[in-house]
């Protein structure tokens, strides 16, 4: 039941987050001025960099709670408008805000399986689980879990992918938080991580959901200004046409020419091709695993089905859904523009220019864990496209220097990766601390928990993973948008068919969805570990960034066959699951379970 006071609070997010964006947009026009003035570009990114982090932190305070539903559902009272633009800040992490576009830059066509994926996966989220989890009417997925296969076997089957899967994406985002944080508060990478943390710490541990959905949305306002403002000006200053989704194509025949002049050949970056541009049917093949991967690892990752369980109702959070695809589109369909537009820029100024006066920005970007190194491999003194080693993590943040545009739009940039490996790595820490505090203290060790008690465990669940995850960031595992690839496929693995089969399907028992569940996610695991660290073969030549591809199919048939081979579920709990794809009504019970 929301409070007087934040009821008033959310009749008035219109006139209270216009505010906000036009603050911002009056900070970014003050900042400009600065650096006309001549302050130093340092002091202007540790002015964005601060200055943004302690309105998430002014705001994580303010939305301080001690009730639970606050805590672990922000009271269900998010309007479905706003609750999409905190879900689009949730969803848009620094696999999508920093390295999307630089996939497409490296990968060209082959890269557009993650646009597709990520997006398509919204559908599979609307149309099979939001709505039906959020009639559930409980706080976490392992919670439902626990619930619809009666007893507490399924409900830690469900916090163990749960960790996996998130714990994997909360590393690759506090990568993305130290590379910004070292570029551009010019300190050291490991050093940088634990900086970031802080920011991640104090907008979460005091507010839960309630903090990290308020501060969601701040951030979604500052990432999405800072990814199109960049992209709009230099589509402007090139074409005329302050819409760069209309004029990229002209970049890419522009492209085309400098490549013929450079004398380059990258046949990789047509539609499923090999190495000698020829068609490939593992191309072919790998491409749409990803797209299938990332769809079905969207609809299954347990911090973005939380985002539905704060709204009011079962309607609103379909509304949601709506909202957060559009929310999401405005990103999603950029990327390929900047692709375009840096790959330019790179061929222009840089590749066969003198290494000795070579940009600035080449110099400044390669002092960033060896993000970009430049090798005169035959002594010329001529860089050739081979001697340019760039990686697709930094392709977003240096475009603005690419491009030569002014700073202070190189610092935007940077606040708006933050913000979105921010915002993710806040949605991350709660659905793993929530489920960890929830699903395995109280439902497992101390069921009279008190309130007070149950916040202070999912608190000091929050900061131990937080730092658990920055520690493992540090040794740079791999590149952001590999690691989240690989959540997705263990989150896809483990958790979609006991999921969508327990809403739609009546006849699925316990022991068929825990040891579907199970056999998918070990698959899963065995396929990415074996093909990452131990020289495994791949299978059918897919690599291990769509490893769901063959546990999620397991998963299905293990479920579906020991189902059918032990006895049906009790006409109580088909009467349960009845219940929960009934659109209207009550919240949906089953006997032995109480709502909080």
């Amino acid at each position: 039941m929301a409070t007087k006071t934040s009821k008033s609070f959310v009749d008035n997010l219109g006139k209270i987050y216009g505010g906000y964006a036009g603050g911002f947009i009056g900070f970014v026009i003050l900042l400009a001025i600065m650096e006309q003035m001549g302050v130093p570009n340092k002091i202007i990114g540790y002015c964005f960099v601060f200055l943004t982090i302690g309105v998430y932190a002014y705001i994580g305070i303010l939305s301080r709670t001690s009730e639970l539903s606050e805590y672990y559902v922000a009271g269900r009272v998010v309007p479905p408008f706003f609750n999409g633009m905190a879900t689009g800040a949730d969803w848009m992490s620094a696999a999508s805000f920093i390295s999307m576009a630089g996939g497409l830059y490296l990968g060209g066509y082959g890269a557009l399986g993650y646009v597709l994926g990520w997006t398509g996966g919204y559908v599979l989220v609307g149309v099979l689980l939001a709505p039906y989890l959020r009639k559930f009417g409980q706080f976490t997925v392992p919670d439902f879990l626990g619930v619809r296969y009666e007893g507490n076997a399924a409900r830690i089957c469900g916090v163990i992918v749960l960790f996996s899967a998130s714990f994997t994406y909360i590393v690759a985002q506090t990568f993305g938080i130290g590379i910004i944080t070292s570029r551009f508060l010019d300190i050291p990478f490991e050093v940088a991580i634990f900086v970031g943390l802080l920011g991640i710490l104090v907008c979460s541990m005091l507010g839960g959901m309630r903090a990290v959905t308020w501060t969601q949305v701040a951030q979604y306002i500052i990432l999405i200004i800072a990814y199109l403002v960049p992209v709009v000006w230099l589509s402007t200053k090139l074409y005329g046409l302050p819409i760069p989704e209309l004029t990229y194509g002209q970049a890419l025949t522009e492209i085309a020419d400098l490549e013929k002049k450079l004398n380059i050949i990258k046949p990789h970056v047509g539609a499923y091709v090999d190495a000698k541009g020829q068609f490939s049917w593992v191309e072919f093949n790998n491409f749409w695993a990803l797209t299938l991967t990332l769809m079905i690892g969207t609809a299954s990752l347990p911090h973005i089905l939380m985002r539905y369980f704060t709204t009011p109702n079962v309607k609103d959070a379909r509304t949601s859904v709506g909202w957060s695809i559009f929310f999401i589109f405005l990103l999603y369909f950029t990327a390929p523009a900047y692709a375009a537009f840096a790959k330019r820029e790179v061929y222009t100024n840089v590749i066969g220019q003198q290494i000795s006066q070579l940009p600035a920005w080449v110099q400044n970007w390669s002092q960033v864990g060896g993000l970009l190194t430049i090798k005169d491999a035959n002594s010329d003194g001529i860089l050739q496209l081979s001697e340019f080693i760039i990686n697709q993590d930094i392709i977003v943040l240096s475009m603005p220097e690419i491009a030569g545009l002014p700073y202070v739009i190189s610092g935007l940039v940077a606040a708006g990766g933050l913000a979105a490996a921010l915002s993710t790595a806040d949605g991350l820490l709660l659905a793993i601390a929530n489920a960890l505090s929830h699903d395995v203290y109280y439902k497992l060790i101390d069921p009279k928990a008190s309130t007070v008690r149950r916040l202070v465990v999912a608190r000091v669940l929050l900061v131990g993973v937080a730092i658990i995850g920055a520690a493992v960031a540090g040794t740079r595992p791999a590149g952001i948008i590999q690691m989240v690839a690989w959540a997705f496929s263990l989150a896809a693995a483990g958790l979609f068919a006991p999921l969508v089969l327990g809403i739609w399907w009546k006849r699925t028992t316990a022991i068929g969805a825990i040891l579907g569940m199970m056999s998918g996610f070990i698959i899963c695991v065995v396929y990415l570990v074996g093909t990452r660290y131990f020289d495994m073969p791949l299978w059918f030549g897919i690599r291990n960034i769509s490893s769901a591809l063959f546990g999620l199919p397991v998963a299905f048939i293990v479920t579906w066959v020991v189902s059918l081979m032990t006895q049906a579920p009790s006409k109580e709990m088909q009467d349960f699951v009845d219940s929960i794809r009934t659109p209207k009504g009550e919240l949906a019970w089953v006997k032995g379970q109480q709502h909080e």
